[in-house]
């Protein structure tokens, strides 16, 4: 008998991977009902006055936001898929770092290059999570070889489809999360930041 209670027992796995999913959902929810009102006020990024706090939050509360049922799946699968596996290796903290630094740099780039489009959703994040995942294989200076070729796949595809499909702002968020990633990877693994260099 208490054997089948442990085998029933759900495991709160990865508690920074699911509390971003959940807030993704919620704000998804929450713009349906709004009719995308609170998307433009808390989860996307567009020229506003520096001087609202809500532009501030924006920074931030970017990539909470998607604009429709596909972008929310596509992207919180992958997130799903991969986040957990660095969250166990790199700890809570680490993790959320990395999601926070992304939607920084994404979100500042983007108010600063492209003041009348809206940009919101969690793929900068995705790519973050892509690249830091390619990168963990980093040991005493050696570059993973895996490291080089998801670069040049997922990195590469964006860099094409920036110069000959024209969704630069797209494509841009997408090389900045990579970037971010893998800058942040290097430093984890450089400083022995993970959890299995740990006591």
């Amino acid at each position: 008998m208490e054997n089948e209670k442990r085998r029933l027992k759900i495991s709160f796995n990865s508690p920074v991977v699911l509390s971003f999913a959940l807030i993704c959902l919620v704000a998804f929810v929450l713009g349906k009902l709004t009719n995308d009102a609170s998307t433009r006020l808390l989860f996307s990024v567009y020229r506003a006055p520096l001087s609202s706090p809500s532009t501030w939050l924006r920074f931030i509360g970017h990539v909470f936001g998607h604009a429709g049922w596909e972008h929310f799946f596509g992207n919180i699968t992958l997130l799903l898929v991969v986040g957990p596996v660095l969250e166990e290796k790199y700890g809570s903290f680490n993790l959320l770092i990395v999601i926070l630094a992304t939607a920084l740099v994404t979100g500042l780039v983007h108010f600063l290059l492209f003041p009348h489009v809206q940009l919101l959703g969690a793929s900068g994040v995705v790519f973050a999570f892509i690249l830091l995942a390619s990168f963990s294989g980093y040991q005493d200076g050696a570059v993973p070889f895996t490291f080089l070729l998801v670069a040049a796949i997922y990195i590469g595809g964006q860099i094409y489809n920036a110069l000959f499909v024209s969704d630069n702002v797209a494509n841009l968020t997408h090389i900045l999360g990579g970037a971010v990633g893998s800058g942040l990877g290097y430093v984890m693994e450089k400083y022995k930041m993970s959890r299995y260099h740990q006591g």
